[in-house]
């Protein structure tokens, strides 16, 4: 018998007063790392807290390794962690105080729970600093307490919102390993929001697109990077502008980009590099470098929200 979906949704809609933060969103994704992804207001941090039973969509279903999040919000939430973006930190309680109560709160005993919490925090290298008050602690700190108090009880699926908020480049570098090492190789899968690209990029495999509470695009990483259009990129010496009308003669559209020696062309055929040594040969223009465009999640991303708009 195969294994559930990680997530599963159909028709799945939230509204709160005259906002609508969702709306028709149907998905079944899994995978050992999944990145939700989407503009701030896109709808992200709702859907997780209805995957999380953490409050009620207004039509559809939602669910969670087989578990529908209506009926089994409270087995969902002993089998997944949640690092929310914004935590609620306890004041004048010791680090491994307060990830050992997030312990008892799943279901944990005392014992278990104490003993699991030392155990986390010293794998996030705050092991010398559990015993200081948490109000103490830096962003990076509180940070790593919040997906300790995520891990306590080695869930299943790891939902993390908005993991990087408030970090130095240094400490948003460090928080990415720590959850690449969690996906890869602690056997738990995540599930990572953000609308900062290079997180997801640089941790997911699977990608959910969302924008204005409707579902963009899902499926694999790989899959979407390859939906991107195909391009050349080419770095030149001599007269743009000359260069560029030669171009639009051969029936091309080049792209103008930040740097003043490169054009990135559009093309059915990245082989069919001839109307550019041509356009080339005519101007006097000498050609340095030109290969089929490096595409990124980025790219792809931005033709995804601007189709999303019309």
């Amino acid at each position: 018998m195969s294994a559930p979906p990680l997530l599963q949704v159909a028709d799945l809609s939230k509204v709160y007063g005259n906002i609508r933060a969702l709306a028709g969103v149907s998905l079944s994704v899994s995978g050992r790392a999944i990145g939700l992804l989407g503009p701030n207001g896109s709808g992200k941090s709702t859907l997780i807290k209805i995957l999380l039973g953490l409050i009620r969509p207004t039509a559809g279903t939602a669910g969670v390794l087989g578990l529908d999040s209506r009926r089994a919000a409270l087995r969902i939430r002993q089998v997944t962690g949640f690092m929310p973006e914004s935590g609620s930190m306890i004041p004048r309680m010791s680090a491994v105080q307060y990830v050992s109560l997030a312990g008892r709160l799943v279901g944990m005993s005392a014992g278990d729970a104490l003993a699991r919490s030392h155990d986390v925090l010293g794998a996030l290298d705050l092991g010398e600093a559990r015993y200081r008050d948490i109000d103490t602690y830096s962003t990076g700190m509180l940070q790593r307490v919040q997906l300790a108090q995520a891990l306590v009880h080695h869930p299943k699926l790891l939902f993390l919102d908005e993991p990087t908020n408030g970090l130095d480049p240094k400490g948003r570098e460090e928080m990415l390993a720590l959850v690449r090492d969690i996906s890869t190789r602690k056997g738990i899968s995540v599930v990572l929001s953000s609308h900062i690209l290079h997180d997801v990029e640089s941790v997911c495999d699977e990608v959910v697109v969302l924008h204005r509470g409707r579902l963009a695009a899902a499926g694999p990483l790989d899959a979407i990077i390859g939906h991107a259009e195909k391009a050349l990129d080419l770095r030149f010496r001599g007269d743009r502008a000359r260069f560029q009308a030669a171009l639009r003669a051969e029936g091309l559209a080049p792209r103008e980009v930040a740097e003043a020696d490169r054009l990135v062309i559009p093309v059915e055929d990245l082989e069919a590099t001839a109307p550019v040594l041509r356009a080339a040969a005519a101007t006097g223009t000498q050609v340095r470098h030109l290969a089929p465009a490096q595409k990124s999640l980025e790219d792809v991303f931005s033709g995804l929200i601007e189709a999303a708009e019309k």
